[in-house]
This record gives C-alpha cells, sequence and structure tokens, in this order.
C-alpha cells in the first residue's frame, strides 16, 4: 500500500515538474521582440540626404525628438560626433553627445559606459546614432570585459525594446548582427583564406537578430563576396549588405524598406552547398538579389514588394533584346556585380561570368575566383521608367576558384 502512494506521489511530482520546466525554458529563451526600429546606413551618408536623415527623426519621435549620438567608433569622437549631432538638429531632433569612446582623450571609457546619469539620458532618448569608424571600438567601448553589457548599451536595448530608433553608419552598421566583421582583410584575402573567429570576425551587438548577417559600404568596395565566406563559417542563411549614403529601414515586424542613394543585396544560402575537396573557396546555389531604393523585403515572410515607380514595370525574359556575352573581368569593382546582374537580366543569355583577381604584385597572383550568375525560374527583374533603376530578385550565384593562367569559356 505504502509502496502505491509513493508511486502515485511521485508521478505527481513529475507532471507537476513538467510545466514548470517548460515555463522557466520558455521565459528564458524567447524574449519579447522590440518594438522599435533600426536604420541602418552603408557609410558615407551625406548631410543633404534628408530621406535618410528625416527618417532617423522622425522614428525617434519627430521634431524635436532627443537622440543620443554615440561617437565610440571615431578615431578622433569629439568632433565626429558633433558634426552628427548638428546633421540631426539640422533636421529637427533635439540631438546631444555621449561621450562615451576608447579614443576620448582624458575620459576613461569603462567607468564612462556604466554611468547611471549618462545611461539614464539615452534611456530616455526617442533614437540613438552610432556614428562610423572602426566597429571593434563600439563594442569595446559598450560591452565590459566579462562580455556582459554596459549599463549604456542596456540603455540602448531598452530604448530599443521600447519603440525607440537605433542608427547607425559603416561601423554602426556592422555592429547590428551578432557576428560582425571585426578585423577583417581584403575582400579577395578573405575569399583566399577565409575567416577566424576572433580575428576577421567577432560579435556585434544583434540588433538585428541572430538570424541576418549585416555588411556595409557594400557596392562600392564590392563586399558581398566577403559577406558569403563569414556566412558560412557562422551558419547564417541571409545576409544584407548596405551601399553608401543609403540605408536599410528595418521595423519592429521586420520590413525591410530601403532609403537614400542607391541599394541593398540580399544574399540567401538556405540551398548553398560547399565542396571541401575542390581546393580553395567554392559555393554553389547561392541566391543573390538586389534590392533598389524605395523597395521593401519582409524578413518574416521573405516577400519583396517592388517601390511604387517600379511595380509596373516587371521585365519579361522572353521581351529581352540584347544577346552578347555578360562579362566583368573586376566582379569586385565598384558597383561591377549590380551592373552585371542589370545587364543579365536585360539579356537572352541565362548566364554571366565575373571574374576576381588579386592583382599582378600580389602572392598567388594566378589564383582568382570564377563567379557565376544565372537567371533561373525565379529570377525576376523590375525596372523604373525615369530615371531608369532596376530590382533584381533570384539570380544563382556558384563561386569557384580558378587558375587565371587557365583559358577562360563562356557559353555563346
Amino acid at each position: 500500500m505504502r509502496m502505491s502512494i509513493l508511486k502515485h506521489c511521485l508521478q505527481a511530482a513529475l507532471m507537476l515538474a513538467v510545466p514548470l520546466d517548460g515555463a522557466l525554458a520558455a521565459s528564458s529563451v524567447a524574449p519579447p521582440a522590440p518594438k522599435g526600429s533600426l536604420v541602418i546606413i552603408g557609410g558615407n551618408l551625406r548631410q543633404d540626404n534628408a530621406d535618410v536623415w528625416q527618417r532617423i527623426v522622425q522614428l525617434a519621435g519627430g521634431p524635436g525628438a532627443r537622440v543620443a549620438v554615440l561617437p565610440s567608433a571615431a578615431a578622433d569622437p569629439a568632433p565626429v560626433g558633433a558634426a552628427i549631432v548638428g546633421f540631426l538638429r539640422q533636421y529637427g531632433a533635439d540631438a546631444f553627445l555621449v561621450p562615451l569612446a576608447v579614443k576620448l582623450a582624458d575620459s576613461d571609457f569603462r567607468k564612462v559606459a556604466d554611468d547611471p546619469e549618462l545611461a539614464a539620458a539615452v534611456r530616455g532618448a526617442g533614437g540613438v546614432f552610432f556614428v562610423g569608424g572602426d566597429q571593434a571600438r563600439i563594442t569595446q567601448a559598450l560591452v565590459r570585459e566579462d562580455g556582459s553589457r554596459s549599463a549604456v548599451l542596456d540603455a540602448v536595448w531598452e530604448l530599443y525594446r521600447n519603440g525607440g530608433v537605433v542608427a547607425g553608419s559603416s561601423a554602426g552598421a556592422a555592429i547590428m548582427s551578432s557576428t560582425m566583421f571585426y578585423a577583417p582583410n581584403t575582400v579577395f584575402a578573405t575569399l583566399r583564406g577565409g575567416v577566424t573567429e576572433g580575428r576577421e570576425i567577432a560579435p556585434g551587438l544583434g540588433f538585428i537578430g541572430d538570424d541576418v548577417f549585416v555588411d556595409q559600404h557594400l557596392l562600392v568596395r564590392g563586399r558581398f563576396a566577403r559577406m558569403i565566406p563569414a556566412m558560412l563559417k557562422k551558419g547564417y542563411k541571409f545576409g544584407l549588405g548596405i551601399d553608401e549614403n543609403t540605408a536599410m529601414v528595418v521595423d519592429s515586424r521586420r520590413r525591410v524598406e530601403i532609403v537614400g542613394h542607391k541599394g541593398a543585396l540580399l544574399i540567401d544560402l538556405t540551398r548553398a552547398t560547399t565542396d571541401p575537396a575542390s581546393g580553395g573557396f567554392n559555393v554553389s546555389n547561392a541566391v543573390i538579389s538586389y534590392l533598389d531604393r524605395g523597395d521593401k523585403y519582409d524578413l518574416g515572410t521573405h516577400t519583396f514588394t517592388p517601390s511604387e515607380a517600379k511595380a509596373a514595370g516587371k521585365l519579361k525574359a522572353h521581351a529581352a533584346v540584347l544577346r552578347e556575352p555578360v562579362f566583368s573581368a573586376d566582379i569586385l569593382g565598384r558597383n561591377a556585380v549590380v551592373e552585371l546582374m542589370e545587364n543579365l537580366m536585360n539579356n537572352r543569355r541565362s548566364e554571366a561570368i565575373g571574374i576576381a583577381t588579386s592583382g599582378r604584385n600580389t602572392p598567388l597572383p594566378e589564383l582568382g575566383f570564377q563567379f557565376t550568375f544565372s537567371k533561373t525560374r525565379d529570377s525576376v527583374g523590375y525596372a523604373s521608367a525615369a530615371p531608369q533603376s532596376y530590382s533584381i530578385l533570384n539570380m544563382r550565384l556558384d563561386i569557384r576558384p580558378l587558375d587565371i593562367g587557365q583559358s577562360l569559356t563562356q557559353k555563346n
């Protein structure tokens, strides 16, 4: 009888234990989604780019909104931070400088990062702006040596969770993902040598979440190519790279809108594969898309909405008139990748080739990489009439090592 009672007691205890464990796990795994927005700027944001500056002020609360400027990344924080404060005030914000930077003279950045009054000022603002420079300085200034968040970083997160805007340019964009480029090599050297945790890549601040990798200065520096080795290293399926003087605005529902001068590249590695036996970096079946200004992309549903100027301009593959081979001898050059994608979309051919080389006066000058862009049944293009601009979705991208001495063949 006693054994029967004990058995029932143990069963009851186990039944009670399951929901308690589940409740504890749920409370520690999924914090509430932030209610705020991100403005991720690709660097070199011009003072006259009203579309981006005004959007930051609007998301911070409109004219008179308090915006905290963190010059943490800058080599010369005081004048750089003061300039950004001035630009934001020009567009109607009540901006103020947060004197927190590794390079700020006569200042102990670790004490400043945990100053309760400064943290309260940031917490009470409607927005935060991280200036450009070196992203390693941002994490050094805001993250304690034990890896925990400083009081100021906690305040930034609280502002973001409660509906404020977190903006950042260049280095301030790099910290938006949970992994960032830290001390990267050149794009070509990254293709050749890969990335190492703690050297080329390191933890970012992760405002956009753990599932999207972010890079900046993208088109003018050919950085789309360095995103792929980093994404493969860390297991990312999606990456967004934003060009200079342009911003990605990400709202609380993770809908992305491109604002400003140019656009962004979306890298999708969902079905990508690599061959370790090939003897060099390679990837097959990656997917690359170009999102132009005014375009929108939903990171949750992975759906695309063209800008109003392109809504009626869907390109028809069978209507293309060009037939000549599409080729780039410097696919890592300024805007080369987008120009090649546009030319291929307007062409009867289904494939284009781009080549990346290290240059003659570098080690292993004979080693290069071939980038093959292919139209598939999922490839779609949109064009606006005046001024002419394009949005291009779902081109296949394959990359393989190439001996520059061998002959290059193209399909004719």
